[in-house]
């Protein structure tokens, strides 16, 4: 079953071709615009310039992806959640082609397009992820921060989620604050290298709490108290800092679920899953704390958003019929996984 896959949730536009059956969904055809380097001036993701610039690339892309390819099975979309104003060209793109194409569609949750992003298969490499049930899924990135179970394919609880401030958008403002280009995360952890991650006692906001909930807002606050205190500190001592903080808490929290629910695979996904002290110290703890566990991460491209993700997520509803009519779909900027 070929599976077209469209995302366009935030600053990507993404379109891939996916050919998915039982043994897996292996890539056809992919392709991303990026913006970053547009909102970097902006020091973040300008709602209304994505939108625009989501409109002049979402065409040339279909075509580009669909170029001497047989018509698709079924057209998989983010319809949310997102910023609406990208949200919205993603999903009139895919309703227009279903019309014209007469192909189903089939609306997908953009955070379950992470938590699959795992599975994404390329016939030249020897990934052969998949995720056993139950399930226990952290999904961090600049605008989410949750613990979801997954009892089974499909079926998704949420345990707990950011109160504030995502972990991602934490990184971008505190990397702001330091003058950082956007997006901030990558630029801590490549200062971060070279610090003492001892150097500050930066709080662990709610870790210690008797839930599986999130707040970096406080932990944003006292970096930039910290820094207003002490302009001199020394920058990379300072990032390694904020980063170890940031990791105690994703990590504190995710080995205190993993412990309760006993899950057989534990993913991390999300653009934070990008993160190399993140990836690291979760798979060595894990090993030690619940070793049945498989552990899964995407591959690091895919930990972006992208529409493979997408694609893989929706061959799981087409391979069960669940479609979507292209007159019923719409953008939901505030769509919660399960409900």
């Amino acid at each position: 079953m070929k599976i077209l896959g469209i995302e366009s949730s935030c600053d990507d536009t993404s379109v891939a071709l996916l050919d998915c059956s039982k043994s897996g969904c292996f890539i056809v055809s992919e392709k991303t615009a990026s913006q970053i380097d547009i909102h970097k001036k902006y020091g973040g993701v300008v709602p209304e310039v994505a939108g625009r610039l989501h409109a002049e690339k979402i065409t040339p892309l279909i075509e580009e992806i669909l170029k001497n390819k047989s018509k698709p099975d079924a057209i998989a979309v983010t319809s949310g959640p997102g910023l609406i104003t990208g949200l919205i060209v993603g999903v009139e793109a895919a309703r227009t082609l279903s019309y014209a194409l007469k192909i189903p569609t089939i609306d997908v949750n953009h955070i379950e397009g992470h938590i699959h992003s795992v599975e994404i298969k390329n016939q030249k490499s020897k990934i052969k992820n998949t995720i056993k049930y139950p399930a226990l899924a952290l999904i961090a990135s600049g605008g989410h921060t949750e613990l979801i179970l997954i009892k089974k394919q499909g079926h998704y609880k949420i345990l707990g989620a950011t109160k504030d401030d995502a972990a991602g958008e934490c990184f971008d403002k505190i990397a702001q604050l330091l003058g950082l280009p956007y997006p901030g995360g990558p630029q801590i952890s490549k200062l971060a290298l070279d610090g003492d991650a001892k150097a500050i006692k930066f709080p662990r906001p709610m870790l210690d709490q008797n839930n599986y909930d999130f707040s970096f807002a406080g932990l944003k606050t006292s970096a930039l108290y910290y820094f207003q205190k002490n302009p001199k500190v020394n920058t990379n001592n300072f990032c390694a800092s904020v980063e170890q903080a940031i990791v105690d808490v994703l990590i504190g929290k995710t080995i205190k679920a993993a412990t309760q629910y006993n899950p057989k695979t534990i993913i991390l996904a999300g653009g934070v899953a990008a993160n190399k002290k993140l990836r690291t110290i979760l798979n060595e703890q894990i090993k030690i704390k619940i070793p049945h566990s498989n552990f899964l991460i995407p591959d690091g491209k895919y930990c972006m958003d992208n529409a493979a993700m997408i694609a893989v997520a929706g061959y799981y509803k087409a391979a069960k019929k669940k479609y979507t009519d292209w007159r019923q779909i719409k953008a939901d900027p505030n769509w919660e996984l399960g409900s």
